[in-house]
């Protein structure tokens, strides 16, 4: 299937009064509404399923503020915006079904300096993952004040496999955010590497454990964790940047040929999408692939969580 950027295909613009959508073959002519809209008169391109507009409502809010130690997330389906220390975040999470496999959480610690953010890939459904996400609350809600996360990714690694034996995370990944400094500490379990853009360079990357773009940090342990197969790696985030974390549901999206997305692809169209705002990428983001998607069904459950620093610390 032919990728074209989001530019090409659909803009959207937010006003106080609702929701309008713009097609580029006519020009200024707004489209007001929600849902899927499969074909727009006087417009020559095909609309994709613009799944992040059933998101609005949501985005129309007011952030949602996290408290110092306070832990939210889960797997239910809903989209917001929320404020943590030093970042603005943007959440979507979509399960195929009432209890999906796909994991987030949100913390703030007890100083509001240390923002951590987990996303994880259960394999498995129902009470294996409601198992899982018990023992992953209490493993963040423990740790919430520590930002080096050595201690908690060995926790992770030992309570949640050895507590749920028939059960495994397939993959995750956890970071932390010292708003301070700009800091940002993370872990890959397997996970797929966040989409990382660069302010400053005005570009995309991929967000992996090798990144020339890692930092030593003074006291703090970094490179492979003692007990386990997981290394912790820092590099600092500039105002502006953002992170796409995302499970798998996105990058190995299939079109109605059967072709996969791909981590190529996906940076491809990374480098397409609006740079402004933390929801504004990760919407564009979600809209792209459901056009690379076309009429195939949707085929596993979907997360994607945008980060933005903040140009001043909170």
């Amino acid at each position: 299937m032919e990728l074209r950027t989001v530019a090409e295909i659909v803009s959207i613009q937010l006003t106080p009064g609702g929701k309008s959508l713009y097609c580029p073959d006519v020009p200024g002519n707004p489209l007001t509404g929600r849902g899927f809209l499969e074909s727009t008169p006087g417009c020559g391109h095909s609309i994709m399923m613009l799944t992040w507009v059933n998101m609005m409502d949501a985005q129309a809010d007011q952030p949602y503020s996290l408290a110092c130690l306070e832990l939210r997330g889960g797997n239910r389906e809903g989209a917001y915006f929320a404020d943590l220390p030093g970042l603005k975040a943007w959440i979507s999470c979509h399960p195929l079904g009432p209890s999906g496999g796909d994991l987030y959480y949100l913390s703030a610690c007890s100083k509001g300096v240390i923002a951590r953010i987990a996303l994880a890939d259960v394999a498995g459904h129902g009470e294996v993952v409601s198992e899982a996400a018990a023992n992953l609350r209490e493993a963040l809600r423990e740790h919430i004040d520590h930002w080096d996360q050595s201690t908690l990714i060995r926790r992770l690694n030992e309570s949640i496999l050895r507590g749920a034996p028939d059960a495994r995370f397939a993959t995750a990944f956890v970071a932390s955010y010292y708003c301070q400094s700009g800091e940002l500490l993370f872990t890959n379990a397997g996970h797929q590497p966040p989409l990382w853009y660069r302010a400053a360079r005005k570009e995309w990357s991929l967000l992996e454990d090798s990144t020339p773009y890692s930092k030593e940090i003074v006291d703090l342990p970094l490179g492979l964790i003692a007990g386990t197969a997981y290394s912790q790696t820092a590099v600092l985030l500039e105002p502006g940047d953002l992170l796409l974390l995302y499970t798998d549901g996105l990058s190995e999206t299939c079109d109605e040929s059967g072709d996969q997305l791909g981590l190529d692809r996906l940076l491809a169209l990374a480098r397409d999408l609006p740079v402004d705002s933390a929801g504004r990428a990760g919407g564009a983001l979600l809209s792209a692939v459901d056009l690379f998607r076309g009429s195939a069904p949707v085929a596993d459950d979907l997360t994607v969580i945008a980060l933005e620093r903040r140009h001043k610390p909170s």
